[in-house]
């Protein structure tokens, strides 16, 4: 069975340094009619189940852990029976949301296999010190969380998070990728590495 991508898009709220936003999230789903992996669990449980439809959750990803992208990861584990995996720089912002540490870790370079490929985890800190993003070259694809978005960078200014470190993961890590690689992001439309490339030029 081939690899595919399910989506979903949930709604709710931000919350960091006393302020809260309505937001708008991306879920990932990644597999094939078995197995799957599910790339961040923000907002709506039932939805994602319902995306899951059935299959059996390798693990619950994590591009990092602001509430809206990791606020039902770990209920989400609990039901499907998967570890919720997450860059170990982002235990003090996991800490925010979560008294428990999640089930396992992310690492650069780490190689996660599901339908028969490969889902290579991409450290890419700068929005949140343990932010991730990870590539799945089989459909072309780069999962970028709120790493980059369709019109640049995501946000900083916040607790945890640099610009120009941000800038720099991005140039380093996915500015390396084929400009023809789809880019899903955790919030909005999708886009390119080679759009990115463009919109971000000599910044």
């Amino acid at each position: 069975m081939a690899v595919r991508i399910d989506h979903a898009v949930t709604s709710g709220t931000f919350s960091l340094d006393g302020e809260t936003f309505d937001v708008d999230n991306n879920v990932w789903v990644i597999g094939d009619d078995r197995d799957c992996v599910v790339i961040d669990a923000p907002h709506d449980l039932p939805a994602i189940v319902t995306l899951i439809d059935g299959r059996r959750v390798q693990a619950v990803l994590c591009t990092h852990a602001h509430d809206d992208h990791v606020r039902w990861a770990p209920a989400l584990g609990r039901i499907t029976k998967a570890p919720v995996l997450l860059h170990p720089d982002d235990a003090p912002v996991w800490a925010l949301t979560h008294d428990t540490p999640p089930d396992g870790e992310l690492s650069d370079g780490q190689e996660i296999t599901i339908a028969g490929q490969t889902l290579r985890v991409l450290h890419t800190p700068g929005h949140a010190p343990g932010a991730v993003c990870f590539h799945l070259p089989a459909l072309n694809t780069l999962f970028s969380g709120d790493t980059l978005f369709n019109g640049g960078p995501g946000a900083t200014g916040r607790s945890f998070s640099d610009r120009d470190t941000l800038v720099a993961s991005i140039r380093a890590k996915l500015f390396e990728l084929p400009d023809d690689t789809v880019v899903k992001t955790g919030h909005g439309d999708d886009t390119t590495i080679g759009a990115e490339k463009e919109a971000l030029g000599t910044e």
